[in-house]
C-alpha cells in the first residue's frame, strides 16, 4: 500500500537507520524501538499502531506501551470501538484505519441446513470451547453443520477439538489451511462463527463479510468495532447457550438471516482495500507534513 509512494523498510526492531518516519507495529512490544527512536531524534515522525493485546491486556498495567503512547504523534487503531478504551488525551491523537480484503462472490449453497465456518487457531483468545459447548447444546437432529479451520496452537485444546468432532459429526475440525481454501470455505459457508474473547480488529471479519458471509460473534470490543453496535448476530461472551440459541434462530428463520446479511454489507464499504490504501497513505503523507 505504501511502496508505490514512498520507500519502505521493515525491521523487527528499529536499528537504528535514519528514516523520514517510523510506524511501530504493537505499542509494548516495540516500546524498545519506539524509545530508541524517540532518544534518537525528538521530533521525528511517529505513529503506533495498537493491536487487541495493547488494548485490553497490555495499556492497563504496561508502563512500555503507555510510554509508547505519550511519545507517539499518530495512532492507529483497527476499528472504531477501540477509541473507547484510549484515555482522551492519547484518543485526541487517534484514528481508526479498518483492515481490508478483496470482494469475493458469495457461493450460495442449494443444500438445505446451515453450514458454518469457524476461523481462528486454537488458543484462548479464541474461545473455541464455546464452540464446543454451543455444538454439545443443539437440538439432536438440527442440520447445522460447523467446519472449523485452524492449527492446534495449544495442545490441549486440539485434543478437545478431536473430542467434540469425535462425539458429533456436526462439528469437522479441521486444522491450518492455506488463506485460499479458508476464503474459498468462507464465501461458501452460510455463516462465520466468531466467538473470541480478545480481538483488536480481526481480519476473518473482513474477509467474511467482504465475500458475503454473515457473522454470529461474541459481543466484545473488537467484534463491536468492527460489525457495529446495533448489529442484531451477537452473543455474549463466552455464552454458548446463546450461540446455540441464534444457530437454531438461523436454521429455521430466513428473515433472522437476510437481517445478518443487510448488516454486514452496510459495513462492507468500510473494509474496501483502496479505502484501507487511501488511509494508510494519508497516515504517512500527515507524519511527513505534520498535517492530519
Amino acid at each position: 500500500m505504501l511502496r508505490e509512494r514512498f520507500k519502505v523498510i521493515v525491521q523487527s526492531e528499529w536499528s537504528g537507520q535514519r528514516c523520514d518516519a517510523l510506524i511501530a507495529l504493537h505499542a509494548r512490544r516495540s516500546a524498545a524501538s519506539v524509545a530508541k527512536y524517540r532518544a534518537a531524534a525528538a521530533s521525528a515522525p511517529l505513529a503506533v499502531v495498537l493491536t487487541g493485546t495493547d488494548l485490553y491486556r497490555d495499556l492497563p498495567e504496561s508502563a512500555e506501551a503507555k510510554s509508547s503512547l505519550d511519545v507517539a504523534d499518530e495512532i492507529v487503531v483497527l476499528q472504531d470501538d477501540a477509541l473507547n478504551h484510549l484515555h482522551e488525551h492519547w484518543r485526541e491523537k487517534a484514528r481508526v484505519i479498518f483492515q481490508s480484503a478483496p470482494a469475493l462472490d458469495h457461493i450460495a449453497r442449494k443444500a438445505d441446513g446451515l453450514e458454518c465456518v469457524v476461523v481462528g487457531h486454537l488458543r484462548g483468545e479464541k474461545s473455541p470451547q464455546t464452540i464446543w459447548e454451543a455444538v454439545a447444546q443443539l437440538p439432536a437432529h438440527a442440520p447445522i453443520a460447523i467446519r472449523h479451520i485452524g492449527a492446534a496452537l495449544d495442545e490441549a485444546l486440539g485434543e478437545a477439538a478431536a473430542r467434540c468432532a469425535a462425539s458429533d459429526p456436526r462439528y469437522r475440525y479441521e486444522g491450518a489451511l492455506s488463506h485460499a481454501r479458508t476464503r474459498s470455505a468462507m464465501r461458501r459457508a452460510d455463516l462465520l462463527l466468531h466467538p473470541s474473547v480478545m480481538e483488536g480488529g480481526a481480519n476473518v471479519i473482513v474477509e467474511a463479510v467482504m465475500a458475503g458471509t454473515p457473522v454470529l460473534a461474541s459481543r466484545m470490543s473488537g467484534n463491536v468495532g468492527m460489525l457495529g453496535a446495533d448489529y442484531p448476530g451477537y452473543f455474549e461472551t463466552g455464552d454458548a447457550s446463546a450461540l446455540a440459541r441464534l444457530l437454531v434462530q438461523a436454521l429455521e428463520d430466513a428473515a433472522f438471516r437476510r437481517e445478518l446479511d443487510r448488516a454486514c454489507r452496510k459495513r462492507r464499504v468500510l473494509f474496501r482495500p483502496e479505502a484501507e490504501q487511501k488511509a494508510v497513505r494519508g497516515l504517512v503523507t500527515g507524519l511527513l507534513t505534520g498535517e492530519r
